[in-house]
């Protein structure tokens, strides 16, 4: 919903309005080259002019609600609001806002809401706000009495009034927040194809950093639906970052599973977690990343609890970032679901079966080390150093909703 007439989107930034000068500046020109490739995918032309405080887009009238729903998309954006853009003054405010009231406001309580952050014009915040309202409620509908509350109302107008341009908005469109894409170091990102694993992947890419995506292919353990599950839910992070060229690193890890399936049942699990980070340490290396991200939650499986956590980090000199660490399996799952990676991530793929009878979950470092196979890491080297490079081609989540 927006004012008639409008070809104008305003795109509000969260934590990236706190950095420095110098940093801020820099953010500031990747979000602007992650929303040109984002509107470019979806073939939608607008000029993207990026400010200090917002970034403005403009573009038709008939492309504004999409060019504002693409917008929303990026990274290091809070909201953004298709908006009418008139002179910064008393009378062409009020006409934007009667014409908008027209238009969009049929009954119920509102509200108008008034930024203004230029001092040199002859009226306040205070005022826009009054004689914006007397404006929304001559322009009402016929049928309609007006009635204002500032507290909760059914609609709300934004008036945001600068130097040379004031924005008249009905709605906000929720961005992922964050920080701009690719102002952080990239993540080896291991995707297991379960519901965790991809949320904990677009997170840090909401928080700028890039993933190299890695799949260990479990050999007898795993199998074709295995592998299908974890190559869609990466087409699906793909989406959001369309400019980069996507590979899936398929790790050849059937051999080194086995062999660890065979040297121990209690602690299987933690020993195989502990060679998967070292398979992600060594791709890290080769693609000059700065750390691992993983999906575990504290407590969520026997081999994540807190000492076995601290067993598997053990295994790299690298961070091992977790940010679903303390989250819950239905906050986590509800997350698949607006990411629309849940329907892949469920489906049946057997690899269940490598779970031992009897789980470990107060692991000791120095017992695990005891058990597992001598050679883990120099296979955990070599199976990384095998890996295939898949391409893979972005796919539109259903509804994106996040």
């Amino acid at each position: 919903m927006h004012p008639p007439g409008a070809s104008t989107v305003l795109l509000r930034y969260g934590d990236l309005a706190t950095k420095s000068h110098a940093v801020g500046t820099r953010m500031r020109d990747k979000l602007a080259v992650h929303l040109e490739s984002l509107l470019d995918d979806r073939d939608l032309k607008a000029t993207v002019d990026v400010g200090h405080a917002r970034t403005v887009l403009e573009t038709d009238p008939e492309r504004v609600e999409a060019v504002a729903g693409t917008a929303a998309d990026v990274f290091g954006a809070v909201s953004t609001s298709a908006a009418l853009a008139v002179e910064p003054t008393k009378s062409a405010i009020e006409g934007a806002l009667a014409d908008a009231s027209a238009a969009h406001y049929d009954g119920g309580t509102f509200a108008v809401d008034a930024r203004r952050s230029y001092d040199g014009h002859p009226f306040t915040s205070e005022d826009v706000g009054r004689f914006g309202g007397d404006a929304v409620a001559a322009g009402a509908q016929a049928h309609v009495e007006p009635d204002v509350d500032l507290d909760d109302p059914d609609l709300t107008f934004e008036v945001e009034v600068r130097e040379e341009r004031a924005y008249v908005s009905l709605e906000r469109i929720d961005g992922p927040g964050g920080l701009p894409y690719d102002t952080q170091a990239p993540l080896v990102a291991l995707i297991s194809g379960g519901i965790d694993s991809p949320v904990a992947a677009y997170e840090v890419m909401r928080r700028g950093s890039p993933i190299v995506p890695v799949y260990l292919d479990l050999g007898d353990y795993g199998g074709p639906d295995h592998e299908a599950r974890a190559v869609e839910t990466v087409r699906k992070l793909a989406w959001h970052a369309p400019g980069e060229d996507w590979e899936l690193h398929r790790v050849p890890a059937g051999e080194s599973v086995a062999k660890i399936a065979d040297a121990l049942d209690r602690g299987r699990m933690l020993a195989f977690r502990r060679y998967m980070v070292a398979v992600a340490e060594a791709i890290a290396e080769d693609q000059h990343a700065a750390g691992i991200v993983t999906g575990e939650a504290i407590g969520q499986k026997s081999s994540q609890t807190v000492r076995n956590l601290a067993v598997t980090d053990a295994a790299t000199d690298l961070p091992v970032h977790r940010p679903l660490l303390t989250r819950d399996k239905d906050d986590i799952s509800n997350r698949a679901r607006a990411l629309d990676t849940f329907a892949e991530s469920t489906i049946p793929a057997g690899c269940n079966r490598f779970a031992p009878d009897s789980a470990e979950t107060g692991g000791s470092l120095d017992r695990i080390r005891e058990r597992e196979p001598d050679d883990l890491f120099e296979r955990a080297a070599a199976d990384a150093a095998d890996a295939e490079r898949i391409a893979i081609e972005p796919v539109a989540p259903d509804d994106w909703s996040v």
